[in-house]
C-alpha cells in the first residue's frame, strides 16, 4: 500500500521539484498539492514539465486530507505560523523552509526574528543524511537544510571532523543561481536585472552561516566567513571554500580523509581530476540530481586548502534532500526516487 503524501505550497519551485520526485517514487502516492492562487487548476499550470504526468489539481490548504506524510514547501514563516493546524494533518512532517532548521530559539531570533513557536524547534531534526542518518530513521519531524548551508557542510565536514584545519578561519565563496530566490519574482531576480550579472548580494552576514557552524561545530568550535554572489545561472550553488591547515597536509591526505568519510555515501562524488574540462565540480551537470560533487587542492605553499563543491540547489539543497530523508524515515532504500544521473550536454 502506497504512503499517502500531501505537499503544502506545491506551486513554488521547491514544491514542484518534490512533487516531480514523488510522482515517480515507488512507494508513494501524492494525494494533494496546495496553492490558493491556482486552486482547481492542473499542476502543469505551475509546472509545465509535469504535463501528462498526473491528473492531480491544486487544492486549497483547507482541503488537504489526513495523510501519512506532510511536506511543507511554504514561504518562510508560514509553517511556524500555521503549526497548530498543520501538525494534526500527518504523523510525519518534512519542512523545506527555514522555520525549523535551528533548534536554538535565540539563534533563530538573531537571524530570522522571534519564532512564533519556539518550543517546537527542538522537536525537528536537521534532514542532512550525512550528518544525521541514524537519527533520521526514527524521526517524525525533519527540516531540510538551506541550499548554501548544505553544499558548505558537505564540502567541509570531513576536514573539520579530522581536525586538520583552523576551525576559525574558513572562508566560503558561493556563486548561486536565480532559483534560490523562489518562484515569485523580486527586484533582484527580475530577468533584466539578473541576466549577465556577477553580483555580490550578501558579502557578509548570510544567515545560512549559523547552520554551517552548528553542523561543523559538533566536533569542536567552528567559525566560517561567508560571501554569496548572484550569477547568471538558474539552478545551482557552486562553492569555493578556503581552509587553512592546522598541520602540514598534502593532497593524498585529503583523498584519504574524504574517501574514508564518504565511502558509503550514495550521493557524494569526489571530483578532482588532473585534466579535462570538468576537473572540478560544476553545478550545470548536476541539474535535476541529488548529488553533491566535491573536489580539492592544496596550495603549492601548503598554507591553504581549496575545496570546490557543487549541488543543484532545488534538489540536494531542497527537494532531493527531503526525499532522501523521507526514505530513511520510512525504512526504504535511501536512493528510491533519486537515481537520475543528470544530463550532458545541457
Amino acid at each position: 500500500m502506497s504512503t499517502r503524501i500531501a505537499v503544502m505550497g506545491g506551486a513554488g519551485f521547491g514544491g514542484g521539484e518534490i512533487v516531480r520526485l514523488l510522482l515517480s517514487h515507488p512507494h508513494v502516492s501524492v494525494v494533494a498539492a496546495t496553492s490558493r492562487r491556482l486552486a482547481g487548476k492542473p499542476l502543469h499550470r505551475a509546472h509545465p514539465n509535469l504535463r501528462g504526468c498526473t491528473d492531480l489539481r491544486f487544492c486549497t490548504p483547507d482541503d488537504v486530507p489526513q495523510v501519512d506524510v506532510l511536506v511543507l514547501a511554504l514561504p518562510h514563516g508560514e509553517s511556524s505560523r500555521r503549526w497548530d493546524t498543520l501538525k494534526d494533518l500527518a504523523p510525519r512532517i518534512i519542512d523545506m523552509s527555514a522555520d525549523f532548521r535551528l533548534d536554538d530559539p535565540e539563534a533563530y531570533a538573531e537571524h530570522y526574528g522571534t519564532h512564533p513557536r519556539p518550543e517546537v524547534l527542538p522537536t525537528f531534526l536537521y534532514a542532512l543524511p550525512e550528518l544525521n542518518r541514524e537519527a533520521l530513521r526514527d524521526a517524525s519531524h525533519v527540516a531540510t537544510g538551506g541550499c548554501n548551508a548544505t553544499v558548505s557542510i558537505l564540502a567541509l565536514l570531513p576536514l573539520f571532523e579530522a581536525g586538520v584545519v583552523d576551525r576559525t578561519a574558513t572562508v566560503l565563496d558561493l556563486k548561486v543561481g536565480s532559483s534560490e530566490g523562489g518562484a515569485v519574482a523580486n527586484e533582484g531576480s527580475h530577468h533584466p536585472l539578473r541576466s549577465g550579472v556577477v553580483r555580490p548580494y550578501r558579502p557578509t552576514g548570510h544567515r545560512h552561516a549559523v547552520e554551517i557552524e552548528a553542523a561543523l561545530g559538533r566536533s569542536g568550535p567552528a567559525r566560517v566567513h561567508m560571501s554569496v554572489t548572484a550569477v547568471d545561472m538558474v539552478r545551482g550553488a557552486s562553492l569555493l571554500a578556503h581552509a587553512f591547515p592546522a598541520q602540514p597536509v598534502e593532497v593524498r591526505d585529503l583523498w584519504s580523509i574524504y574517501r574514508d568519510r564518504y565511502r558509503n555515501e550514495p550521493f557524494i562524488r569526489l571530483v578532482a581530476e588532473r585534466s579535462g574540462v570538468f576537473r572540478f565540480p560544476e553545478p550545470k551537470i548536476l541539474s535535476g540530481t541529488n548529488y553533491c560533487d566535491i573536489g580539492f587542492e592544496v596550495d603549492p605553499s601548503g598554507e591553504r586548502i581549496v575545496v570546490a563543491a557543487a549541488i543543484d540547489n532545488l534538489m540536494r539543497g531542497a527537494a532531493g534532500q527531503a526525499v532522501q530523508a523521507l526514505n530513511l524515515m520510512m525504512g526504504w532504500d535511501e536512493r528510491a526516487g533519486l537515481d537520475f544521473a543528470g544530463l550532458h550536454p545541457i
